[in-house]
């Protein structure tokens, strides 16, 4: 090749890189190689939980002797029929919770009306986180009148939630709705395991922006079971009952699973902690798919049954569908 040919050969070469360099850039830049140390990313644990608790229905049971009224721990599978709206189901997971962790909110009520009784409230409280509480459970504080404030947050030390217990002060109105649907939204409903809400209150709600039927929905979303200690009959406080606070205290308990007390005077607030504590220690978990797989979020009602006569049960009376 002779030396003329040379600026022509140079300008096919530059000609052809001009070309060609943009499109292998952009090959390279269309399927980037991962840096060292970088990990792919990961699906969120809110997500998977999510994706478990809509798929399996979960319903806590509790059963007990009529006759000697104490809890019976040693029934199988066998022994238990579920049905939704009406429709057996087919009980995949079965177990006694004995000592699964408990997760515990109590609601505390000090507005002004319960202001006579706010000692016996405070003395509530601590007895029942003393005596319900192990090292493996949770608990929360949240007092509610006028509005709603997080005293103190989940924790298993129960010297810390008795110090918080101690500078409850009673004053303003009664938002008992805005209490457990907040409690429910914010807190539970991103728990796992059995999660039980223990209410102190006459049950008299007065300044709640959300509704009692909204508080119920939100509680059986988060798949919260309601205790409720109804402070209306606290006589030796000279204060007398409202029965249509304790109506109220006793739907929240009866349609998630739980149960309304009573008392009247200490010996029998001692009485309903121990009956409290028995019965999140002998609870059964019975699990099925839903035969409606349509995920409209429509309410589902649920009906335990079991075989053996002479016994009781407590669950909760349904759930809402998934949407998603």
């Amino acid at each position: 090749m002779t030396p003329r040919h040379h600026p022509i050969i140079l300008a096919v070469a530059l000609l052809l890189a001009v070309i060609l360099y943009p499109a292998a850039h952009s090959s390279q830049q269309s399927t980037p190689k991962p840096q060292a140390g970088t990990q792919p990313p990961q699906p969120k644990i809110s997500d998977q939980t999510y994706r478990v608790s809509v798929d399996l229905v979960n319903v806590f049971c509790s059963a007990w002797d009529k006759e000697s009224n104490s809890f019976v721990t040693n029934l199988t599978k066998e022994n238990f029929t579920v049905f939704e709206d009406n429709k057996k189901q087919e009980i995949v997971n079965f177990s006694r919770e004995i000592n699964l962790p408990l997760t515990i909110s109590l609601l505390v009520d000090t507005s002004q009306s319960v202001a006579p009784k706010l000692k016996f409230e405070q003395e509530a409280a601590t007895n029942f986180f003393h005596s319900v509480l192990q090292e493996k459970d949770r608990a929360m504080l949240v007092e509610f009148d006028s509005g709603v404030s997080m005293i103190q947050d989940f924790t298993n030390d129960t010297n810390k939630l008795a110090k918080q217990i101690k500078t409850l002060r009673a004053a303003g109105g009664t938002a008992l709705y805005d209490a457990i649907y907040l409690t429910c939204d914010e807190k539970l409903i991103r728990e796992l395991g059995r999660k039980t809400i223990v209410i102190l209150s006459d049950g008299e709600d007065m300044s709640s922006k959300y509704t009692f039927d909204q508080a119920l929905e939100m509680a059986l979303k988060a798949e919260a079971t309601i205790f409720a200690i109804s402070v209306n009959r606290g006589g030796f406080y000279g204060v007398g009952s409202t029965k249509n606070g304790d109506r109220i205290l006793q739907q929240f308990a009866e349609e998630s699973g739980g149960k309304v007390y009573f008392p009247f005077k200490v010996e029998e607030l001692e009485t309903a902690f121990q009956q409290i504590g028995k019965e999140l220690r002998s609870q059964y978990n019975i699990g099925y798919f839903s035969s409606n797989t349509q995920r409209d979020g429509t309410y589902r009602k649920v009906e335990v049954k079991v075989a053996e006569k002479g016994l009781k049960i407590r669950f909760r009376r349904g759930y809402y569908a998934p949407t998603t």
